[in-house]
């Protein structure tokens, strides 16, 4: 059995085999022909000789073209750094996927989305390639990036074009505020939030504004928005219009805008006007914020405005009566007054007598005394004061006002209480180079000339003589009533010491005295407090010929002695001279006496008497 179905088996393989060589001597008998057997002339001129070098098969154009079509439509070119459009995917804990139509998905952290938390599968997010491929294969994308780069280009169009873009006020820093706009930080400047002054930055956080990019700094990545920039066309155009319609004495209500030392400037709706402190009330004030406060509303008037209306000055007080067009009829001269001191100055004080009426009262009016003082040295701002009313001026609006007029005139019986001859005490007021003025009352006062301050001192100003407050006694020289002057001496209030030394030193006594002083041409001798004596040069010889030192005591004897120039002259070599002298006369006279001397033997003894009065 065995052997036959090996048998069986055999005899199949060999049919088989036949078969198959049947098969393909049919094929080999009967081949098809091709074209470029049937023309081979023509398919070698055609034949595409570089594709069959290269081992490609030939593709029609058409096919090409579609295929292009397919993957332009399907895929995005990996190697480009432009911003393309991605859809979510998928988002898990951390990241979120996104289709950009790649070979791969790629991946974005959820970080990049937290100014987005409402992200959901399906929403379109602009991404920019950052890997193509990372260590895993996968395509790494970055939102941010794209976001980064988009919101340059379209900061840098709202520049170009003056687009206005919408911002988010994050926080505030030094000198203005961080906005975000189109997810760049840009920065605003104070000044450039509104157009009148912020005072409080902190309103503007947390809030979506308009803004207008006015400036971009390509090389520190830096922008500059502005949200006053849009609103000062509209202002322009409001300025304009109100500037065409002013006139002096127009009334308009306004803001406070700015209040400074000097003046309010106030905001007309567009146009910026100021009200002088002197413009705010007729009562003087020291500062505008006594009367007004920031962004207060209030109606001014037009005062007066320059050719082209850019300066504006307003008043407000002028909108009421003024306050002397209100004063009684019945104040007049000779009226006392009740007021407050508001100013002083050097010449006098301003006195309020009522609510923007004031006086003024000069320092003169404040004393009797004609000695002037400044007016601090009387009032004080804030003192209420009672005055007289001196001069009424409605016109001009002026008043002046005294004091001293409401206490009696001193010098009225000044003749019984300073006659000519009395004695008193004063107290010294002030100096001039030619005397001390001297008040004995208020409103007395009395000049002392230098030459009745000392009988023996030589004095060059009279503050070498006394100070200021000292007190003096005096004696009341003269009295010009009508004149109100008071003549005074202060000497006379003591005996003249020269009357007893024209006797103590006459001219030819003899004082022992020390030499005080060498002066130019001679020196000085103190003989006692008042009198101080020269001695001339020539006169300070001694008999041995040398000259006294300073220091050195010695005999004077008094040469010239002048009282009413207090001039005293000593000599110390007189003395002597006269003893020699008087020595030759009593010699000449024994010898006469004794003999009559021959003419030679006469002049002989002249001759030695000579040289010896001559120290030879």
């Amino acid at each position: 059995m065995a052997e036959k179905a090996k048998q069986a088996e055999v005899e199949a393989t060999e049919a088989q085999a036949v078969e198959t060589t049947e098969t393909e001597i049919q094929t080999v008998e009967a081949p098809e022909v091709s074209e470029a057997q049937k023309n081979p002339e023509k398919f070698l001129k055609d034949f595409n000789w570089h594709n069959y070098q290269e081992g490609i098969d030939e593709v029609e154009d058409s096919q090409l073209k579609e295929f292009e079509k397919l993957v332009a439509e399907n895929f995005v070119d990996t190697l480009d750094d432009e911003v393309v459009e991605g859809e979510v995917i998928h988002i898990t804990d951390r990241d979120a996927i996104i289709d950009i139509n790649a070979k791969s998905e790629g991946v974005i952290s959820l970080n990049e989305f937290r100014y987005n938390p409402n992200l959901k599968v399906g929403d379109k997010v602009e991404v920019l390639i950052d890997v193509r491929e990372d260590a895993t294969g996968q395509l790494v994308l970055s939102h941010r990036k794209a976001r980064v780069i988009k919101a340059w280009d379209r900061v840098n169009a709202a520049h170009d074009t003056g687009e206005i873009v919408n911002g988010f006020v994050k926080c505030r820093t030094k000198g203005g505020m961080i906005v975000d706009v189109f997810g760049i930080e840009a920065f605003l400047p104070g000044s450039q939030i509104d157009v009148k002054p912020i005072r409080d930055y902190d309103q503007y956080v947390n809030k979506t504004m308009e803004f207008k990019v006015v400036k971009i700094n390509h090389e520190f990545k830096n922008v500059v928005v502005s949200h006053k920039a849009l609103i000062e066309a509209d202002i322009e155009e409001q300025k304009k219009e109100i500037i065409g319609q002013l006139e002096k004495g127009q009334v308009l209500e306004g803001i406070v805008k700015n209040i400074t030392s000097y003046g309010v400037f106030i905001d007309l709706g567009g146009v910026d006007g100021l009200i002088h402190i002197t413009d705010l009330s007729w009562s003087r004030i020291n500062h505008p914020n006594e009367i007004v406060e920031l962004d207060q509303k209030l109606n001014v008037v037009i005062l007066d405005f320059d050719e082209d209306k850019s300066r504006i000055q307003l008043g407000l007080k002028q909108l009421s009566k003024h306050p002397w067009d209100a004063l009684g009829e019945d104040v007049k001269v000779g009226d006392k007054v009740k007021g407050k001191v508001v100013v002083i100055a050097d010449y006098g004080a301003f006195i309020e007598v009522v609510d923007g009426v004031e006086g003024l009262i000069h320092v003169s009016e404040m004393s009797w005394s004609t000695h002037l003082r400044s007016a601090q040295d009387f009032v004080s701002v804030g003192d209420e004061v009672e005055a007289q009313i001196l001069t009424l001026d409605r016109e001009d609006r002026k008043m002046s006002l005294g004091i001293k007029q409401l206490t009696p005139d001193p010098w009225t019986d000044i003749t019984k209480k300073y006659p000519v001859g009395s004695k008193h005490t004063g107290t010294v007021r002030n100096f001039t180079n030619f005397g001390v003025f001297v008040e004995l009352e208020e409103g007395i006062d009395g000049l002392i000339y230098i030459s009745d301050l000392s009988w023996t001192k030589k004095i060059k100003h009279p503050s070498e003589f006394c100070n200021v407050g000292d007190k003096l006694d005096v004696v009341v020289l003269e009295l010009d009533v009508e004149g109100r002057k008071l003549s005074l001496g202060h000497k006379q209030t003591t005996d003249n010491p020269w009357d007893k030394y024209e006797k103590e030193f006459a001219v030819g006594t003899v004082h022992k005295a020390e030499l005080t002083e060498i002066v130019d041409k001679g020196a000085t001798i103190d003989f006692n407090e008042d009198i101080v004596a020269f001695v001339p040069s020539r006169h300070m010889e001694k008999e041995d010929g040398k000259k006294l030192k300073k220091g050195e005591e010695a005999e004077f004897k008094i040469i010239e002695f002048n009282k009413e120039f207090k001039r005293v002259v000593a000599s110390h070599t007189a003395i002597f001279r006269e003893e020699e002298a008087a020595n030759v006369k009593a010699a000449a006279n024994n010898a006469a006496a004794e003999a009559k001397p021959t003419l030679g033997d006469a002049n002989d003894t002249l001759q030695a008497l000579k040289d010896k009065m001559e120290g030879k």
